[in-house]
């Protein structure tokens, strides 16, 4: 239990990193190259879109990163 317990923490954490680095930040940072074809070919609301469906992950993999850094260190401590 506690071997997948770590391993979900690791693909969550991947996970979080990722969403993190694709959000666009006060200079589009990595994200500006994939919503600036988005917002090319269908307008800025489809890329508004995508901004916010990362906005969205990343709170859920935020809340799933915390509850799981805490069930993995209550059962190391166990």
């Amino acid at each position: 239990m506690e071997v997948f317990l770590k391993i979900l923490l690791i693909v969550f954490s991947v996970g979080l990193i990722a969403v993190v680095l694709l959000q666009k930040g006060k200079s589009a940072g990595l994200s500006g190259a994939i919503s600036g074809g988005a917002e090319h070919l269908f307008g800025k609301q489809k890329a508004r879109g995508l901004d916010l469906l990362l906005q969205r992950l990343t709170v859920v993999l935020a809340v799933g990163f915390f509850i799981l850094s805490l069930s993995v260190a209550y059962l190391v401590k166990s």
